[in-house]
């Protein structure tokens, strides 16, 4: 009769029960349908292919495809951050298992004596006992009012973060190298100019020493001119220090010691040519492509049924127990008809009478939500930003390298013009130093301007999020 009850008793609140706690409703993005500064030839909208999700392909050189798949697989922020995924994966799991019963077994044997006291006039056998007991039991939260349903429902939003989160590490890692590999490789043009200009300079400090020796020049033009001479030479032991810290940091990033790497980039690569047109999306494709919003938004769900977590305390915790085992005072006579114990119940948690310190969390975790719904919104913000300005440093930089070519070709010839004119009386040394100082900057600033260019390319596919799909980890194999 009890056993009957108390069944009619669970089945009516089981019937009865509910999820407490806010349903989650994604943020609405905001509504821009292009971008306001992706009106450039280079940059194509919502009509061009998708973002190319490996864009570091596209520059055509296999050095840099090298290092970016040596980094995808021993990156150690990489490493860290699929870690940090296993971790949350396993959580999650460990959540689910909170929606079934919590089973346990037990056996014990004891060999006991009581003494004299507690038993007079018995013989000291007769006060030896043996007892022995096995038994399985199972505890059970009856999830009547969804807090367990609430916990898993967060920990799966917080598994997606960390999913995202490493999605996020891999954009930023090959953005990172890319960026390092193309600064290097700007470096080493700038040097391959100045030591050119310093070899042209020590024939034209040849030339005026000769004319000097011949009573033509004088010594303020031999000065003039080694001073130039060792003024270019100069800039070459910081390029070479500049090449080294670039190639120290490209090794971290591909998690390889600089050894390693050295030998891939000892030989010096022009800068690649850049895309014609890339392929930008429009702002609502970016905020859902974007592994940072993604997070953001998970971790605003996560945030969310955690209230309904807190909320789940007000109301009684209600659990099913039961144990089946046999108790005997012999070994043999166990799991006998005679030695079966049980027992079956139904207990009731009084916690929820703590009304404030339940309300209490129940704010804490309001105000955790309002805080990641803030968090998102401004993730959206800077995700937008990020991309406007890569954008414009893109439309921005090829105007400039162009300039800053012609600028280059045209110092090149009026160089070439001063040492025949030089050479035929025309003009004086004077008039070449500088010609040849004014070339030495153009070249200097349209390989800079060159870097800045490609770097931009780069920085705009990282704020795309180009790369990052094709790296993410299977979701969790544990069933929802």
């Amino acid at each position: 009769m009890v056993m009957r009850t108390l069944t009619i008793a669970v089945a009516s609140i089981l019937l009865a029960a509910c999820t407490v706690g806010p349903d989650y409703v994604r943020p609405t993005l905001p509504a821009v349908d292009q971008f306001s500064n992706g009106q450039s030839p280079q940059l194509a909208g919502e009509t061009a292919p998708a973002v190319d999700l490996e864009f570091w392909r596209s520059f055509g050189d296999p050095v840099l495809e090298r290092l970016v798949d040596q980094a995808l697989v021993s990156n150690h922020d990489l490493r860290i951050a699929l870690a940090r995924y296993e971790q949350a994966n396993a959580l999650l799991r460990n959540a689910k298992y909170d929606r079934l019963p919590t089973l346990g077994a037990s056996a014990e044997a004891s060999d006991s004596r009581s003494s004299s006291d507690q038993l007079p006039g018995v013989g000291r056998a007769g006060r030896d006992s043996d007892q022995y007991s096995a038994g399985f039991s199972a505890l059970w939260e009856l999830d009547f009012f969804g807090r367990i349903r609430r916990s898993v429902e967060a920990q799966h939003a917080d598994t997606e973060a960390s999913a995202a989160d490493l999605a996020a590490v891999q954009v930023v890692l090959v953005g990172d190298l890319a960026e390092t590999y193309f600064g290097l490789r700007g470096l080493q043009e700038q040097l391959r100019i100045a030591q050119q200009n310093a070899d042209n300079q020590a024939q034209t400090l040849r030339l005026i020493d000769l004319r000097r020796s011949a009573g033509i020049g004088s010594a303020f033009e031999v000065d003039r001119a080694s001073t130039q001479l060792e003024s270019t030479r100069s800039r070459v032991p910081a390029l070479q220090s500049a090449i080294a810290v670039s190639t120290h940091r490209i090794a971290v990033l591909a998690g390889q010691t600089p050894e390693s790497v050295l030998a891939g980039l000892d030989a010096i690569t022009p800068l690649p040519s850049l895309p014609e047109t890339i392929a930008t999306g429009t702002p609502a494709e970016l905020l859902r492509r974007r592994p940072d919003v993604t997070a953001a938004e998970r971790r605003l769900g996560a945030a969310t049924a955690r209230v309904g977590v807190a909320t789940a305390d007000l109301f009684p915790r209600f659990t099913l127990g039961g144990l089946i085992g046999s108790q005997a005072l012999d070994a043999g006579a166990l799991f006998e008809r005679d030695s079966e114990t049980r027992l079956i119940a139904f207990g009731i948690d009084g916690s929820f009478l703590n009304v404030g310190r339940v309300r209490s969390r129940i704010a804490a975790a309001n105000a955790a939500t309002a805080a990641d719904l803030a968090a998102y919104e401004q993730t959206v913000l800077l995700a937008l930003e990020e991309t406007e300005n890569a954008l414009v440093r893109v439309s921005r930089s090829a105007e400039e390298n162009a300039f800053l070519e012609r600028a280059a070709a045209a110092g090149a010839r009026a160089t070439a013009i001063a040492r025949l004119r030089y050479d035929n009386g025309a003009i004086d040394v004077l008039d070449v130093l500088e010609s040849e100082r004014a070339s030495l900057q153009a070249e200097d600033a349209f390989a800079q301007g060159r870097v800045r260019n490609t770097l931009a390319v780069v920085s705009l596919y990282k704020a795309l999020a180009g790369g990052w799909p094709q790296y993410v980890p299977k979701e969790s194999t544990a069933v929802r």
